[in-house]
């Protein structure tokens, strides 16, 4: 009797699961498949898991949350790209796409203390009108203590709709130690649109050279850096270094309108190929093309500047660029991230998405650079620890004093005083010196220029087994946008 009363409950569980499971329009693709696959069959150990945890865990367990986590397992187990995207993940996710959210203008980073610290207001933004200074601990949101508090929680209690209110506690610390405690101020911050820039810096450097260096690519990001090479050229800007190094990428439309800003029109800048024979996503296919005329002659000088954390987006920038011999490429060679992840929303759980790898992104030059990046031009190599101390170096450059953003510290490439302690940014270094030696491109292109087929290979499969470079992410020290 048991055993069939067991029986019974697994069935409707795994029914139920399934309905849960494709009931975002997988079902349909499913039933398309061929009778062989017999996919029934295949995940009904799902269903039988699910029963032995009702009815045998410890706790009465939420079978929501356990069937949450049986989709984050799914999709895990399929590469290093695809992933569960929750609820508030995915808001996050479509706001830094979008280019703007809502809330009050600061990032903030956990200090040395792991105290969550504002690390600096945006100009404009309401916390900087409210008078919100870079250093400010923010000590308790609307009353609730953040001590102990991740960054991750403090951004949901700070961000809100706008035209709402957020009361924040902050402890501002002197400049030089006193024995009085550090003055605490009361702030009630009105929450607003606020912008999210992808150019970090720009400015004209010595000699008329342009440098733009752009964060990621999001919506706005195309129409961010036309803007900026408009307004360096009215500055007398006659050269450009366009630093993607640490650009995780992002859209991949908005590769192509970054791309279209330097290439001819009908220009192809990659294509996708996903897997043949199948419905859903995964056939999509897609051949991107510029489509307007570029903002710069093809004779106007540009070097692009790479790293290992140079990805996805920023890769095929580069790649279409470097194979149509419009720019040259100095550094190292990038990440290799050659494919391409589809954002599916789920009808449940309500409001999240999955991010599944639907297809391959192929060069012009007909390879695709997944897991073996594309080489430079011009070699430039820096250290781990460089970067990690030009990174601080730039960053303490413009923390009390946002006008300073586009003036940050590279070195005396930048013009700034070198002492001992200073960083010189090598990369930058180098394509300022390739630029300088020689104004005309096309006799800059000839001397340095390499063939696309020894700087854009297909991986090997030893390669494409092997695991890619971590990003380097200082969790304690991370800025997240308010």
């Amino acid at each position: 009797m048991r055993d069939s009363r067991s029986q019974f409950i697994s069935l409707a569980v795994f029914l139920a699961v399934v309905g849960l499971l494709l009931g975002n329009g997988f079902s349909a693709r499913i039933f398309a498949q061929s009778p062989e696959e017999d996919i029934f069959r295949q995940i009904q150990p799902i269903g039988n898991v699910l029963d032995e945890i009702r009815t045998g865990y410890v706790h009465e367990p939420d079978i929501e949350d356990v069937v949450e986590g049986a989709i984050i397992g799914m999709m895990n187990s399929l590469d290093e790209h695809s992933s569960y995207i929750p609820k508030r993940a995915f808001e996050l996710m479509t706001e830094d796409t979008d280019g703007e959210f809502e809330g009050i203008g600061v990032t903030i980073h956990l200090n040395e203390d792991r105290l969550i610290t504002v690390f600096q207001p945006i100009a404009g933004a309401p916390a900087a009108e409210a008078g919100v200074m870079a250093g400010d601990i923010i000590a308790e949101i609307d009353g609730v203590s953040t001590k102990g508090m991740s960054l991750d929680q403090a951004r949901d209690l700070i961000r809100g709709p706008g035209g709402t209110v957020v009361n924040l506690t902050l402890i501002r610390p002197y400049d030089e130690p006193v024995e009085d405690e550090d003055p605490i101020i009361e702030v009630s911050i009105k929450r607003g649109t606020i912008p999210l820039w992808s150019i970090d810096e720009a400015r004209v450097l010595d000699g008329g050279i342009g440098y733009i260096r752009v964060s990621d690519f999001k919506k706005t990001t195309a129409q961010e850096l036309a803007e900026k090479i408009e307004e360096l050229r009215g500055e007398g800007m006659k050269s450009l270094v366009l630093d993607l190094r640490w650009n995780p990428g992002g859209l991949l439309t908005a590769s192509k309108e970054v791309a279209e800003l330097f290439l001819p029109q009908g220009t192809l800048v990659t294509y996708t190929r996903g897997r043949g024979g199948i419905a859903g996503p995964a056939a999509e296919e897609m051949r991107l093309r510029t489509e307007r005329s570029p903002v710069v002659p093809d004779t106007f000088p540009l070097v692009v500047l790479v790293n290992e954390h140079t990805a996805s987006s920023s890769e095929i920038v580069t790649g279409a660029l470097q194979y149509w011999s419009r720019a040259l490429i100095v550094g190292v060679k990038t990440y290799g991230k050659g494919s391409v992840q589809t954002i599916i929303p789920l009808a449940r759980p309500e409001g999240s998405a999955i991010r599944l790898t639907t297809a391959l992104y192929y060069t012009p030059g007909d390879v695709t650079i997944d897991k073996q990046g594309i080489l430079p031009d011009v070699e430039a190599p820096m250290s781990r620890e460089e970067w990690r101390k030009l990174l601080i170096q730039m960053a303490d450059s413009y923390r009390n004093d946002p006008d300073m953003r586009d003036r940050q510290n590279h070195g005396s490439v930048t013009g700034n005083e070198v002492t001992e302690d200073t960083v010189e940014d090598v990369q930058l270094l180098k394509a300022v010196e390739l630029l300088k030696s020689e104004p005309v491109f096309h006799n800059l292109l000839a001397r340095y220029h390499k063939d696309t087929n020894e700087t854009q290979r297909a991986a090997s499969a030893e390669t494409a087994d092997a695991a890619a470079v971590e990003p380097f992410a200082d969790q304690s020290s991370a800025v997240v946008p308010q």
